[in-house]
């Protein structure tokens, strides 16, 4: 019964994959190492997009968990979720930008060779997840966060490693500072993509359903529905 008080009985559930559900928790898991590993080695090289992309796992980390929690939900509570995830990866990207603001300010030069070893193994660990969710990117609004959070961690560890590379030719902390911007506007560009197909779902959720042609026909036991062409 609560299930059709909040908007769903169980029949409008979607089915609940369980590979999909393991590989969640896979994904879960490792994002949280990965925080553990990038916030300490990001503080010790003293680079902004280390920690940026620290706090990146850490969000999808959360992202993980929260899909979890959705999966076997109603289409609506599972849009209604993305949106806030969606909102999350906005205030990751204005963090981010914030932060390279702040370290242009200050001049930090980060230590190159920590950054390219921890890029590096960031990079195996959104692969291996990424090669995991390859299947489920074009699923809805929470899939498709899930997918976009992975894909734009890779390519961020990409970029960590070629500012690592940057840094260490040039003894300047600008390189670090543009790929944490980069950085930034991808989180700003994914909360743009996830909102947009949150709202679709939400407005196909909350499109009345027209029933079906009748007409009445009186008799002794009431009404009879009759369909129509």
């Amino acid at each position: 019964m609560a299930d059709c008080c909040s908007g769903g009985c169980s029949s409008n559930k979607p089915p609940v994959d369980s590979r999909y559900r393991r590989v969640l928790w896979i994904a879960l898991w490792v994002n949280a190492l990965m925080f553990g590993v990038e916030i300490v080695g990001g503080w010790a090289a003293g680079s902004v997009s280390l920690l940026a992309d620290a706090v990146d796992f850490l969000g999808d980390a959360a992202n993980y968990g929260i899909s979890l929690f959705v999966l076997g939900l109603a289409p609506v509570w599972r849009a209604r979720t993305a949106l806030v995830k969606g909102a999350t990866m906005g205030a990751y990207g204005v963090f981010v930008l914030g932060t390279a603001l702040w370290h242009w300010q200050t001049g930090t030069v980060p230590k190159p060779e920590t950054m390219g070893f921890i890029g590096f193994l960031a990079l195996a660990a959104n692969c291996f997840v990424g090669m995991l969710l390859f299947a489920y990117r074009d699923g809805d609004a929470n899939m498709h966060s899930v997918w976009l959070c992975t894909r734009n961690d890779a390519i961020g560890n990409v970029a960590v490693m070629l500012a690592a590379l940057g840094v260490f030719h040039s003894g300047s902390g600008v390189p670090d500072l543009l790929v944490a911007t980069v950085m930034g506007l991808l989180g700003l560009s994914a909360a743009r993509s996830v909102f947009a197909r949150a709202r679709a779902e939400l407005r196909e959720a909350a499109a009345p359903v027209l029933p079906a042609p009748f007409v009445s026909k009186r008799d002794g036991l009431g009404w009879e529905r009759k369909k129509g062409r």
